[in-house]
């Protein structure tokens, strides 16, 4: 999606709108560890790319997704309420695996031999 500074402050202002009304609204117990990490806005503000990541493993991301897409009316819901906008954009739900590749590569970093760290 094409971003502009109106498109990126709005993402922010929905990103933590969304995160209050997960915390607040919704008592799915699979969005219990879920972290709201970014949100796109499309130009047209009808459609928003919503990055969400959990605790766990593959499992427990399809059970977050999957409680996500069933809470929709009610996430939307909430957006509406607590962001002024002519019309509430279509959520759109993707993981953001991110933090856990930041693991990975740190845990690999942590087992190169003292030798081959310093450059030698």
């Amino acid at each position: 999606m094409k971003s502009t500074p109106r498109t990126r402050k709005l993402g922010e202002t929905v990103r933590e709108a969304l995160a209050e009304v997960l915390r607040e609204d919704v008592s799915d117990p699979r969005l219990e560890f879920a972290t709201v990490t970014s949100v796109q806005v499309s130009t047209d503000l009808h459609v928003a790319d919503v990055y969400v990541t959990t605790h766990g493993d593959e499992a427990r991301y399809e059970a977050l997704l999957a409680g996500l897409r069933s809470a929709d009316g009610r996430i939307r819901s909430g957006l509406a309420r607590r962001v002024k906008m002519r019309f509430t954009p279509e959520l759109r739900y993707h993981l953001d695996t991110s933090v856990d590749e930041g693991m990975r590569i740190y845990e690999a970093l942590k087992d190169v031999p003292p030798g081959l760290a310093e450059g030698e």
